[in-house]
């Protein structure tokens, strides 16, 4: 198989440069799971490992995932293939690990297009959306949205227009996976070198979805509980897999907590209705609750402004605002440890020089 047909172009070919005159290869991360990584190069499938540099320091967010594009040493005598660079990424849909670490946790690598799967059953949440929308503008891909299931939902018109006034200008599917309905819609995404991923909650359809496209059963499915509608977790890992006439699907376990990481400026691309109307507003840096001349409280009080959206735009706010402090307070922490540790080699440097004229 051709780079080219595998999503690589000459954003790639120039970062990889460098590596190439130090006779690596590139290849494309297929398959993450807890054995290591699979590989797809022009040579074929390869097993592969992380070089354990790219474990130091503790970047987990530079470790590579699915979709990620790296400089490898294959050595075929002796069966072996590590991974000795990451290339940059054009994209990344990451969000915070689970817990009180502000690690990084990338989901997905170099995606152009992120299919937001919500199911129109029970588990229909429009300000679950806003939060996915919010993540895939982050990551510089195009979101398109799913909202599968349309044979549980009695109305379906009514949720589609909850969902449009949410996300203007993206593309809105109603499809049922299960009856096979409306699934040709996606397809005109998935053409050669094109990458996309399904995203979404545990038992919303994403694997039905993708092995409806894929014409096959490639991936497992699950049963749905009737009582919550909630779904298990039958994906385990992450794989990308070629879809019939071109284009690529990463596959993805579902998602039961999607935290935010970065600024409050990550909000702008699902919240554009509120960033045009905090133009207007008296203060650059209005928090749009209490201060006068308020555009966005304006627009909230005329009803131009829906007030759950308002609300929910202020939550994920501040909760980028937390995880801020939190990132400043541990940044400061690491410096002074560092300064610390400088400080004491310093002293050791002078002492050894002294013992030494002595």
């Amino acid at each position: 198989m051709d780079l080219h047909s595998m999503g690589w172009d000459a954003f790639f070919e120039a970062h990889f440069a460098p590596f190439r005159k130090q006779g690596m290869l590139p290849a494309r991360v297929i398959r993450q799971d807890r054995s290591g990584y699979v590989l797809l190069s022009k040579t074929g499938r390869l097993s592969a490992k992380v070089a354990g540099k790219l474990f130091l320091g503790g970047l987990k967010g530079m470790i590579p995932t699915v979709g990620d594009w790296v400089a490898i040493e294959n050595r075929p005598e002796e069966n072996t293939t590590i991974i000795r660079e990451l290339l940059p990424r054009k994209t990344k849909f990451s969000r915070k690990a689970a817990g009180e670490s502000l690690n990084e946790q990338v989901v997905a690598a170099n995606v152009d297009i992120v299919f937001l799967v919500s199911g129109l059953d029970k588990e229909f949440n429009i300000r679950r959306m806003e939060r996915y929308l919010t993540l895939t503008w982050d990551s510089g891909a195009r979101p398109v949205i799913v909202l599968n299931k349309a044979d549980l939902c009695e109305d379906v018109n009514g949720r589609l227009r909850q969902v449009e006034s949410i996300a203007p200008g993206v593309d809105v599917y109603i499809v049922s996976a299960i009856q096979g309905k409306n699934i040709d819609n996606l397809r005109k995404y998935l053409s050669e070198g094109k990458t996309c991923t399904f995203l979404g909650s545990s038992g919303v359809g994403k694997s039905t979805l993708v092995n409806g496209l894929l014409g096959e059963e490639r991936m497992k499915t699950g049963e749905i509980r009737a009582d919550d509608s909630r779904g298990r977790h039958v994906t385990s890992h992450k794989e990308l897999v070629f879809a019939p006439g071109g284009g690529m699907i990463i596959d993805t376990p579902g998602m039961r907590e999607l935290q935010l990481l970065g600024t409050d400026e990550n909000l702008q691309g699902a919240f554009q209705d509120i960033k045009e109307l905090a133009a207007n507003c008296r203060f650059r840096n209005c928090s749009h609750q209490n201060e006068p001349d308020c555009a966005v409280r304006e627009a909230l009080e005329s009803g131009e402004l829906d007030k759950n959206r308002y609300l929910s735009y202020l939550k994920l706010k501040r909760e980028l605002g937390r995880t801020t402090l939190r990132k400043s307070d541990t940044e400061k922490r690491l410096e002074r440890a560092r300064d610390k540790a400088t400080g004491k080699l310093y002293k050791r440097i002078i002492k050894s020089k002294k013992s030494k004229r002595l």
